[in-house]
């Protein structure tokens, strides 16, 4: 069983309305001893009629006191972790050091969503293109990422490039992209930066969780130690989703334990 959620989105992000108490209530009601709340910032987020927004920004000096609220009134029923979701582009790296070192988070999530200008989300990167010239393209800007920023703790759902494929990742596999992933996951371990298991994969109807059972069986067979379990969810319902298949998946994996993170630091709790 997995108890700490570590990747969930309140009424502070621009893509969900839900309310701080109803994600809490929703966690407790699904046994969990602790969550991280990782609001988006996307910062120079490309501009779509869709979402009328040009970036996914969070008023840190409300979001602060906001969750102080909430952890002290519930301090004796669960954990609640002070987390933000980067969305992750090369020259950002700056902007991002400033603003992990000013606010005093738990945790960081690391998220490639734009893609030379493109959200696969909106589906306009996969016009005349194939699917697998996407994933590579996606996968080659996530090493352009890694190797520009470096203020976060954990890189966010791998191959979530693949949740909006026209075919649901049908045409997708580790073996395609080995050695792009591979890379990845060396320099992931090389800078100490943990995998994110998501499972908002099952919401996107792909069966399986972000990334894939043999990308973290990959990650594991390279030495990779430090994963981390988030559904993200934008809805109370979506909490803690799927994270019984993913444990096992994990295990399978040859995983024993996993993290969450306090002030930074990674605490490893057992997978049971």
């Amino acid at each position: 069983m997995i108890t700490s959620d570590s990747h969930m989105h309140t009424r502070f992000s621009t893509d969900s309305d839900a309310d701080i108490r109803d994600m809490i209530e929703s966690a407790l009601k699904k046994g969990l001893q602790s969550i991280c709340i990782t609001d988006h910032i996307d910062k120079d987020y490309p501009f779509h009629e869709d979402t009328g927004v040009e970036a996914f920004l969070v008023d840190l000096d409300e979001y602060f006191p906001k969750l102080a609220e909430w952890k002290e009134a519930y301090a004796e029923k669960i954990q609640i972790r002070r987390g933000i979701e980067l969305g992750l582009q090369p020259h950002l790296a700056g902007f991002y050091e400033e603003l992990t070192n000013q606010y005093p988070f738990d945790f960081v999530i690391g998220s490639v969503h734009v893609v030379h200008g493109m959200d696969p989300y909106y589906g306009e990167i996969f016009e005349g293109r194939s699917d697998e010239e996407v994933y590579k393209e996606t996968f080659l800007a996530t090493l352009e990422n890694l190797d520009a920023v470096s203020s976060f703790d954990v890189l966010g759902h791998l191959d979530y490039v693949v949740r909006y494929c026209r075919e649901k990742g049908k045409d997708y596999s580790y073996r395609a992209f080995a050695d792009e992933i591979d890379t990845i996951l060396k320099e992931l371990i090389q800078y100490d930066i943990a995998l994110e298991i998501n499972t908002g994969g099952y919401k996107a109807g792909l069966g399986v969780p972000n990334p894939t059972p043999d990308v973290i069986r990959r990650y594991r067979e390279l030495g990779g130690e430090k994963i981390t379990f988030g559904a993200d969810a934008h809805k109370p319902e979506h909490i803690a989703f799927h994270f019984a298949d993913a444990s096992a998946i994990a295990q399978e994996a040859g995983f024993r334990y996993y993290v969450r993170f306090k002030e930074k630091k990674p605490e490893y709790l057992p997978i049971q």
